[in-house]
């Protein structure tokens, strides 16, 4: 029997009986030394199918501040491996992959690497479109998701948008994870309506004043700098559709880039919205009490 890597595989799910299965069956026996899920309180079967295949199951209760799932799992819980990888419950390990981490963590010296994902849209993978990538994989130790003090903006566990912030070099695996959710479209605009949520927030919150600027990848600081501009959702559905390919999946990749197109402009809408109420608040501590339009903007920010 193949010695296993020295790696922690760990999960972050919440209400995942669908997904989970088929997540922990692409990962088998004998790849990594330690496999756990981090939930949040699921009100479905997760943790009991998590235990069925011999998975540890932490349970954790986000109070709204720093840090969050991951952070507060590598500090509470820090794993004992030299690896460690963060999955999502909709994210399959391929066989191309787990030969590629098997090679490359053997002898490399890197702290950490992007890792590459196939995209499945209406039940097949799309041939085209922006390619997904997350920096998921590192060494224990070498840094954490970068810091947002969000002081209950949000309730959202959203580190998945995040990235971590290493000290030394990143390599890539070039083999794919499958990212395929099994839950249908309806989960898919919820979702996403709660990622534009977060995303509009943490622009506020980090985009002019953020000590991990410095690191973000290039594609981070366009995406940023284009969430000012109402071009954002047709600049994404262009970008995807056109140029990067996506219609080659015909209905499915129009479909698609206007789902993705849609989000940004969500995204763009809520950080319009937010700054005008930023606006209406300072207002009301330059106006005097008995103003008509002083009571109305209070009463409306204790609403």
């Amino acid at each position: 029997m193949a010695r296993k890597l020295d790696l922690t595989i760990a999960i972050p799910v919440k209400n995942e009986e669908r997904n989970l299965p088929d997540c922990l069956k692409s990962i088998g026996q004998n790849l990594a030394q330690h496999v756990v899920i981090i939930d949040s309180g699921s009100t479905d079967n997760t943790k009991e199918i998590a235990r069925a295949y011999g998975v540890e199951v932490i349970d954790f209760v986000w109070d709204g501040r720093y840090p969050k799932k991951r952070n507060w799992f590598l500090r509470n819980h820090t794993p004992k491996t030299k690896w460690v990888l963060f999955l999502d419950a909709d994210e399959y390990l391929t066989d191309d992959f787990k030969s590629e981490l098997k090679a490359t963590l053997h002898n490399s010296d890197k702290v950490g690497f992007w890792l590459n994902y196939s995209v499945y849209f209406l039940g097949k993978q799309l041939k085209g479109g922006y390619p997904l990538k997350k920096l998921a994989l590192f060494q224990v130790g070498a840094g954490e998701y970068e810091q947002i003090d969000e002081d209950k903006w949000t309730q959202l566990d959203m580190e998945v948008h995040e990235h971590p912030i290493l000290q030394g070099k990143v390599g890539v695996i070039k083999s794919k994870i499958d990212h395929q959710d099994f839950r249908g479209i309806s989960h898919f605009v919820v979702k996403h309506n709660d990622y534009a949520e977060w995303e509009a927030a943490r622009f506020l919150k980090t985009f002019t004043n953020s000590p991990s600027l410095h690191s973000w990848t290039w594609r981070q600081r366009l995406k940023y700098q284009l969430m000012q501009s109402i071009f954002i959702g047709p600049v994404f559905f262009m970008g995807s559709y056109i140029f990067l390919g996506g219609f080659k999946d015909g209905a499915r990749g129009f479909a698609y880039a206007v789902l993705k197109m849609s989000y940004f402009m969500q995204v763009y809408c809520k950080i319009k919205e937010s700054k005008r109420r930023i606006h209406l608040v300072k207002q009301v501590g330059s106006l005097g009490t008995g103003d008509v339009l002083s009571d109305r903007l209070i009463t409306w920010r204790e609403n």
